[in-house]
């Protein structure tokens, strides 16, 4: 009888600094469930790095194109996420340019990190709240 294991989900989230500011950064509006302000960033497809999951969900939800400065911190409590267990990687990240929403982005704003929107996704909060805090 072989045995089913169940494992939390990769996911990648993007602290992005606009034009070298680390107090500016880009906040995406969820379009579907859980609703509110979120980092960009989602899940790592099959095969893909890290990484390259980070640029590319940036990409696909900003429209920018980001340079990863390096990984900041992982975050994996169950309850992260309302819809299952996942392990989130957060990337530090530099654009320049205007974040214009698309995918799965309903909005995409440019926000200081001391004037959050609310409500905020996730732990996306407490991921901001540690950056600063960590002086970036």
């Amino acid at each position: 009888m072989s045995k089913k294991y169940k494992n939390p989900v990769p996911t990648v989230d993007i602290i992005i600094q606009i034009d070298g500011d680390p107090e500016r950064i880009v906040l995406i509006e969820r379009k579907n469930e859980p609703r509110g302000w979120a980092l960009p960033g989602g899940f790592v497809d099959y095969g893909e790095t890290l990484e390259s999951a980070a640029i590319r969900e940036a990409r696909e939800e900003t429209g920018l194109e980001v340079e990863l400065l390096r990984q900041f911190h992982s975050y994996s409590d169950p309850a992260r996420d309302p819809r299952g267990h996942t392990v989130t990687t957060v990337f530090l990240g530099r654009a320049s340019g205007t974040p214009e929403a698309d995918d799965d982005a309903g909005n995409a704003i440019i926000r200081s990190v001391d004037d959050l929107p609310s409500p905020m996704a996730f732990d996306h909060a407490q991921i901001i709240d540690d950056y600063v805090k960590g002086r970036y």
